[in-house]
């Protein structure tokens, strides 16, 4: 059972960016993806970007591609999330994902 533990969350204003992470307890994912998910209220829980661990080839949802950034320290088993001009409707609570393993989430909010 992997440990993933998020923090980086906050309330910001429409135009301002976030930095969130994820610290994981192992050392090394090895072949795995790693990702990053949002549920908003009354919505599904939605893929955001995902990362190879190896490699670090990376994919967006359309609705934050030029936006965000995903990237990952493999020295800490650290993930990221980069958010720049972030919009209302980034408003949700962020999940850290690799493979069965969940954080608890964080909560972004975004006011206009």
């Amino acid at each position: 059972q992997v440990q993933l533990v998020e923090s980086g969350g906050g309330l910001v204003q429409a135009g301002g960016s976030l930095r969130l992470s994820c610290a994981a307890s192992v050392q090394t994912f090895g072949g795995a993806t790693m990702a990053w998910f949002r549920q908003a209220p009354g919505k599904e829980r939605e893929l955001v970007a995902r990362i190879r661990w190896i490699g670090g080839a990376t994919s967006y949802a359309d609705s934050v591609k030029g936006r965000f950034t995903i990237s990952r320290d493999n020295t800490k088993t650290t993930l990221y999330l980069q958010m720049n001009s972030l919009k209302p409707e980034d408003t949700a609570v962020y999940y850290c994902n690799v493979g069965n393993n969940w954080g608890q989430g964080t909560q972004v909010t975004v006011s206009s």
